[in-house]
């Protein structure tokens, strides 16, 4: 891939008598204390930006998602996004498969992880793992504040106005139900209505169809032109029509890689005092995401597909609105205080992270972000970019290939799916394993948007920051060789 410049973006835990006041007390002050615990000191280097609140930062707009021009988790002055470099950060890449170099092309399920995610991982259960909040001996310190860091780096990257307006999650998946239950449950009554589009992934569907039979609300749905885009239109009358209490979508398909105008529909929604859900899976691990000036109620997504760890992920909402909503789970940490009929609740991030959250997890997902903006995000956006245009213009000219989704690849993520004559995915996905391609078959969890496409399912190959264009020709090759086997 040709080479260009790019700007890119000791503990002082609470004193008390007894062990239950100061488990009361230092949680309750957890957040307070931050600034005085110290995080554990690693030999490794790390990225360490100053964690500013709220973001003072000049904001832009670029095709209708939202930009920080001077965040410095985007911007390093102008560097060489150097890919080969890259790669050598990623063990998993020096696999052979089938006696063939590892070439994977499936990053929208999940993405591989650099050394230095893995090494914090294990520094963590080598050297202080122990729960947080509670303990008031040194390792249970440094994990805590090594915890609370990773909120802040996460609040810092999005843009958010504070740490407090981040919520640790298990996912994506459990961000959007613990909206749909919590909030959901208190401000979605009887015939009204939540708006969604026919590009959802499940995880965006099936907690709002539980909902709707919950409370008797229905849903409306936006549809698809031919080329993968939202049809605006549908997306005003539904509004206009009124009872819509909730708009949920994503922000980029994780099949069709469309990138939507979120932050106009936003403001479109809010005109009309409709809260807004995005589902930002497929766009924070890949380009600028500032939620202040997309202004979003809420955003949610997963560290797994962003170098970090799986099972952990963030559910991002204005703190006015985590202020009012109910608990989502009961148990430890969540609470105020516990009486034998009765229970108070701890203010929010804390009230919805009940019993021991995934610490590890968290952790690692804060040393995933310091990788990123070390990278910079419009670096990575424009990486993802040219090997999007790259596959579009060779896969394309491939005899029998249809690529779904907008046809101008400057108008969609790094995701490319795929159909070949009448082979089906899942033998394309076993043929391009043969020649150690990893892709990803199927219907992708988009069961609604196959049937709009009148396909049961597609192949897709998705790329990452160390994808280059000379893994893109293998599979090229590949699916060649494979219409030659299916005679296509």
């Amino acid at each position: 891939m040709k080479q260009r410049w790019a700007a890119a973006s000791s503990s002082t835990s609470l004193k008390a008598t007894s062990h239950a006041v100061a488990d009361t007390v230092s949680c309750r002050k957890a957040k307070n204390r931050l600034p005085g615990l110290a995080v554990p000191k690693s030999t490794t280097p790390t990225i360490k930006p100053p964690l500013t609140f709220p973001g003072q930062l000049a904001q832009s707009t670029v095709r209708g998602y939202a930009t920080q021009k001077q965040a410095t988790a985007y911007i390093h002055g102008k560097r060489l996004y150097d890919v080969e470099k890259v790669r050598h950060d990623f063990p998993i890449l020096n696999r052979l498969i089938n006696g063939k170099p590892l070439t994977y092309l499936d990053s929208a399920a999940t993405t591989q992880k650099p050394r230095l995610v893995i090494d914090e991982l294990t520094r963590f259960y080598n050297e202080y793992n122990a729960n947080v909040h509670r303990g008031v001996y040194k390792i249970s310190e440094e994990a805590t504040a090594a915890y609370e860091e990773a909120r802040a780096k996460i609040a810092r990257l999005i843009n958010a106005n504070s740490p407090s307006e981040i919520v640790f999650v298990r996912g994506t998946t459990e961000a959007i139900n613990l909206v749909a239950q919590s909030w959901g449950r208190t401000n979605v009554g009887l015939g009204e209505g939540i708006l969604l589009t026919e590009m959802e992934h499940h995880s965006n569907i099936v907690p709002w169809q539980l909902l709707a039979k919950q409370k008797g609300a229905h849903l409306k749905y936006v549809g698809l032109t031919d080329d993968g885009h939202l049809v605006h239109e549908d997306f005003r009358r539904h509004l206009e029509s009124g009872g819509i209490k909730l708009v949920t979508m994503t922000h980029v398909s994780n099949v069709l890689g469309t990138i939507n105008p979120v932050r106009e529909y936003v403001r479109e929604a809010h005109k009309q005092s409709c809260r807004v859900l995005v589902d930002a899976a497929q766009s924070v691990p890949h380009m600028p995401v500032d939620v202040q000036d997309m202004d979003c109620d809420f955003l949610a997504f997963s560290g797994h597909k962003m170098c970090g760890p799986t099972g952990i992920g963030v559910l991002y909402a204005k703190k006015t609105i985590l202020e009012e909503m109910p608990p989502y789970h009961g148990g430890g940490e969540m609470i105020r205080e516990v009486h034998l009929y009765e229970s108070t609740w701890r203010d929010p991030p804390y009230r919805f992270e009940a019993g021991t959250t995934n610490i590890a997890g968290a952790i690692g997902l804060g040393k995933a972000v310091d990788y990123l903006s070390e990278l910079g995000l419009r670096n990575i956006q424009a990486h993802d970019q040219e090997l999007t245009e790259y596959t579009h213009g060779t896969l394309g000219k491939v005899k029998g290939i249809r690529i779904y989704g907008p046809e101008n690849p400057r108008t969609k993520a790094g995701v490319i799916s795929f159909n070949l004559g009448d082979v089906h995915a899942h033998d394309m996905a076993s043929l391009l394993d043969e020649d150690g391609i990893a892709v990803r078959s199927g219907h992708h969890c988009a069961q609604p948007l196959m049937e709009r496409l009148g396909v049961s399912s597609t192949t897709r190959a998705s790329v990452y920051v160390y994808n280059t264009e000379a893994e893109i020709d293998r599979l090229v090759e590949s699916v060649e060789r494979a219409g030659r086997v299916f005679k296509v």
